[in-house]
């Protein structure tokens, strides 16, 4: 643009030296001069916003430093908010005056000063009129008795902020005031420096030190730019009330109190303070600014499928009756068994692992076509961590697990949409409280909105009691030397886009049936938990990132009951979620990761719903049910913990259902009698915790109330029921010839009994399942066991063990070894690199219409004077050299009857029907893993060739071990 044939640049020189009303008029002279003034944001707009005296940076005080992205918006949006006391619309159509006022003709400013017109602002305020101005000089103002403003007026300082004190206690009773540029102090007679009970007072630019300032409903107020130094201000039943840009330090109690439920009878300001509300930039994010912290997220899919049952054996069909055949030239001793078979003895071999043999594979290899539906639990979270994990790699998520941002769920939650657009009580935006012993106190139905603020080094930054609620968005709260946020006696509301980090106690503290919504939060390296529900708190704690902290990640106890959903726990010093003491809840769809101590801890008491979590990549066990822990484990997805996926206590009656707990360093699951060093517990679940207000002891079994919500139906069984339990083990390294030999198992007595149904167990580096010393009944029924590095299930001594309808398949070595007292009965047993069965001595067993076959060795084998009854099993010889029945000679106490054998020939073909191949899962699936989808029907159509690799682990991984 030129005018005059001067350039643009020259026009904004000469238009900086304008004052504000010259730069109005010019912006109306055309659209191109319009165009000129506004691209004088930087420069001369600058200028006359930082040269006012009313006002300070736009950021002041958490951003100093920080340009707004206008500054002729910003004063813009300051100069409308400094004119709203005078928008009182009675006294506008009534008052000639303030008529005359707007014209500005006949207000009148009135000095106070040494040397002025008054010498006092009491001798002013007596000669003042309708919305004059009082203008008080620089010195130290001090008012013996206390002043009552009766006709509304401007109180302004003159010079810079600090050079007028103001030493009064101010009584309201107009309908509207303005105090500016003035620094408060309360009279020796009262440490009120201001009240209101009915009118509308407004402050700017003001500092206040030590008194305190109280407005009650229906009056309001409106604070910005404003230092409160060891100053409480006090709002009771206020209906709107403004505090911004506001400075809080040194408070010896709360810097703002919030009492009671927001007054029904609203004064004249409240329409114009809630459309200057409405109408000014507030904290709620936009489409791009709103971006929690930043994850390596993508998937990782890696297809896998349980080799389970349905197994065709390719060779030949023989007669039904006993085998007459010789032995092989060179063969071991052999022996006649009891129905006529001959049964050769092989060497002892205990833990099922074997040798490469030197016999010709190729000729007696056989096959198994895979070909069966197998219902197992479906991955909720973790589809793509069915893979192994690659080592040194980055953790990487499927992008359907990055968290939303706040925008995205409140849009998706019409509810917490309208909770954060809501303004209602009290509404503290971009303020700073620090260095005092509390923030904000919200109390006795008191409402109060809190954006855009930072609060440091405090005693606790907000507490929330006594059915009251509060709205905090996009707020600060770090180094409190307590809780950052309290709730108690049923406080509530929405907590949504904070950064609660770095405080002594939990980030957030919720108890005594408060119920809040929290939201999108970041909650991290806090000295203590980051979330604690306690004394029958609830809350719904969603879609944030809870990380870092010293002890667990949310803690539940104290009959807590909260719905933990759609959160990233992760890195925590302690578990994840440790729930304890009578602590539940519902925990669904978080993912919960690289914690030190367990993704999650439940112990005494603890009743959790652990439901469709991604619990992975822990330093320790994936869940630990400790000592009295009881509670549902469903649907989860336990994966690459480098202790035990599950590390429970049968005596904790857990149950235990449709997860898949697979890539875990030892066991898949873990079931124990006794844990050493139980009744120490790490940070985050000891006995000597400390709950208290302000970090003093607590009993908080004295304070809790009849629980309301109906209990669920009592377990008296521990139960491990439809999961799938694979490739547990991946630390425990090949063999060396300096390795350490194979550590042995804990041998614990144990009075619980324990029912493992309906699980797919594949793929674990050594056994399937072992049992040692229980004396109770184990009941193992309705598994597929399959592909395990030694042995598919292990008994050992004194164990009683129930063994029905399992399929125990391709496992490289044998189908099962036991010494204790068991019962095997309508097992498929077929295709093991060892023994189908070996009996060892001290066993006592009852093998029972099962179908057993031997890859490689003979179908069973009887070690030492084992006491057995083998009847009606059908048994299939492995190979033309094996036999099919291996026997001590002499032993008396193994009977053998009335069972059918088939020899092998290559030119038929052995089918598993009537009844078809076990484990026949499809009716066994039931309880609440079918009534929420935990299902997923796997087809596989695979060839399995069998073939002996040498070497094996010598330390252990095994899916389940009683001690």
């Amino acid at each position: 643009m030129e005018a005059g044939s001067l350039p643009v640049e020259l026009w904004r020189m000469i238009l900086a030296y304008l004052p504000l009303p010259d730069l109005g008029r010019c912006s109306l002279v055309c659209r191109a001069w319009r165009e000129l003034i506004l691209s004088l944001d930087r420069t001369r707009w600058r200028q006359l916003y930082l040269g006012c005296a009313e006002c300070r940076h736009p950021n002041w005080p958490n951003q100093p430093d920080v340009e707004p992205e206008s500054w002729r918006a910003a004063f813009k949006q300051h100069y409308l908010a400094s004119k709203t006391w005078t928008k009182n619309a009675a006294i506008l159509e009534t008052s000639v005056c303030f008529s005359l006022f707007r014209r500005r003709r006949t207000r009148r400013t009135l000095s106070v000063g040494p040397g002025h017109e008054f010498h006092s602002l009491g001798s002013a305020l007596a000669m003042s009129s309708l919305f004059d101005r009082i203008l008080l000089f620089p010195g130290l103002h001090e008012e013996q008795g206390e002043i009552i403003l009766k006709v509304p007026v401007e109180i302004v300082g003159h010079g810079k902020l600090g050079e007028v004190a103001l030493l009064a206690s101010i009584d309201q009773q107009c309908s509207t005031t303005r105090l500016c540029n003035l620094v408060f102090m309360p009279a020796w007679f009262s440490p009120f420096m201001f009240k209101t009970t009915s009118g509308h007072v407004q402050f700017d630019n003001c500092n206040f030190e030590n008194g305190h300032i109280q407005v009650h409903g229906p009056g309001t107020c409106q604070v910005k730019f404003c230092s409160f130094k060891n100053t409480h201000v006090f709002l009771h039943n206020v209906p709107l009330c403004v505090l911004e840009n506001c400075e809080f330090v040194g408070s010896e109690n709360n810097s703002v109190t919030v009492e009671g439920h927001p007054s029904s009878e609203n004064n004249w300001a409240y329409t114009h303070l809630l459309g200057l509300i409405r109408s000014s930039p507030g904290v709620l994010p936009t489409e791009d600014s709103d971006s929690l912290m930043s994850l390596d997220l993508e998937s990782r899919d890696q297809a896998w499928s349980p080799r389970t049952c349905g197994i065709v054996i390719e060779g030949s069909q023989s007669p039904t009756s006993p085998a007459t055949g010789s032995p092989r030239a060179g063969s071991r001793e052999a022996e006649v068994g009891s129905n006529g078979e001959r049964v050769a003895r092989t060497p002892d071999s205990s833990d099922g692992g074997l040798s490469p043999s030197g016999e010709d594979e190729d000729e007696d290899q056989l096959t198994y076509r895979l070909s069966y539906q197998v219902q197992g639990p479906q991955p909720v979270l973790g589809g793509s961590f069915l893979g192994p994990p690659l080592p040194g790699a980055s953790i990487q998520l499927p992008s359907c697990l990055v968290l939303n941002s706040l925008r995205q769920e409140l849009q998706k939650d019409r509810e917490a949409m309208a909770l954060a657009s809501s303004v209602q009580g009290c509404l503290i935006r971009k303020c700073l409280f620090r260095d005092g012993k509390g923030g904000v106190f919200v109390c006795s139905y008191g409402r109060a909105k809190m954006e855009g603020n930072i609060f440091r080094n405090l005693t606790y930054a907000v507490r929330c009691i006594h059915n009251s609620k509060i709205i905090m968005l996009r707020n600060h709260i770090h180094h409190c030397r307590a809780s950052g946020i309290f709730l108690r006696l049923e406080g509530g509301g929405l907590i949504a886009g904070n950064n609660i980090c770095h405080n002594a106690e939990a980030g957030v503290d919720i108890r005594k049936k408060s119920n809040p919504l929290i939201l999108c939060n970041q909650i991290h390296h806090g000295l203590r938990s980051g979330i604690v529900v306690l004394g029958n708190g609830k809350g719904i704690i969603r879609n944030n990132q809870i990380f870092s902290n010293k002890e667990a990640g949310v803690y539940i106890l104290y009959h807590g009951n909260p719905v933990v959903s759609r959160n990233h726990i992760f890195k925590g010093h302690a578990a994840g979620i440790a729930v304890s003491e009578s602590g539940r809840g519902l925990i669904t769809e978080n993912v919960i990761r690289e914690n030190q101590w367990g993704g999650v801890d439940i112990r005494r008491g603890g009743v959790p719903i652990l439901r469709s979590n991604l619990i992975c990549f822990g330093y320790s066990d994936g869940v630990v049910v400790g000592d009295e822990g009881k509670g549902l484990l469903e649907g989860n997805t336990i994966y690459a913990n480098k202790g035990c996926g599950v590390w429970m206590m049968a005596s904790s009656l857990p149950h235990v259902t449709s997860n898949h707990v697979s890539y875990n360093g030892l066991y898949g699951v873990a079931v124990f009698s006794q844990k050493d060093g139980s009744g120490e517990l790490p940070g985050g679940h000891g006995a000597q915790e400390n709950f208290s207000e302000d970090g003093d002891a607590v009993l908080w079994e004295t304070e809790l109330e009849k629980d309301d919500d109906p209990p669920r139906r009592p377990i008296t069984i521990a139960l491990v029921e439809s999961n799938s339990v694979n490739h547990n083990g991946v630390t425990l390294g090949p063999p060396c010839a300096s390795s350490p030999p194979q550590p042995p198992d804990l041998y614990i007595q144990s009075s619980e009994a324990l029912h493992i149904v309906t699980n797919v167990i594949h793929a674990n580096r050594v056994r399937g399942i072992t049992v040692a010393q229980s004396s109770q009944l184990t009941r193992v029924a309705n598994n597929s066991i399959s592909c395990n590095r030694q042995s598919g299930v292990k008994i050992e001594a004194q164990c009683k063990v129930e063994l029905r309808g399992n399929g125990i398949y391709d496992n490289r070595g044998h189908g099962i070894i036991t010494k204790g007292d068991s019962t095997v009965m309508e097992n498929d047993i077929i295709g093991n690199r060892g023994s189908g069965l070996q009996l060892l001595p001290t066993s006592d067993t009852k093998v029972i219409r099962n179908r057993i076959h031997s890859l490689r060795a003979s179908s069973i084998a009887v070690q030492g004077h084992a006491q057995a009854l083998v009847q009606e099993n059908t048994i299939f010889q492995g190979k033309t050299s094996k036999f099919i029945f291996q026997q001590s000679s002499g032993n008396q106490a193994c009977v053998i009857q009335n069972n059918r054998l088939l020899v092998f020939k290559k030119s038929d073909t052995w089918r598993l029907v009537n009844p078809p191949a076990r484990p026949h899962l499809e009716n066994s699936l039931r309880g609440p893993s079918a009534a929420h989808g935990g299902q997923k029907v796997t087809a596989m159509a695979t060839r399995i060739t069998a073939h002996v690799e040498g070497g094996y682990h010598s330390k252990r991984s095994i899916f389940c071990t009683i001690l």
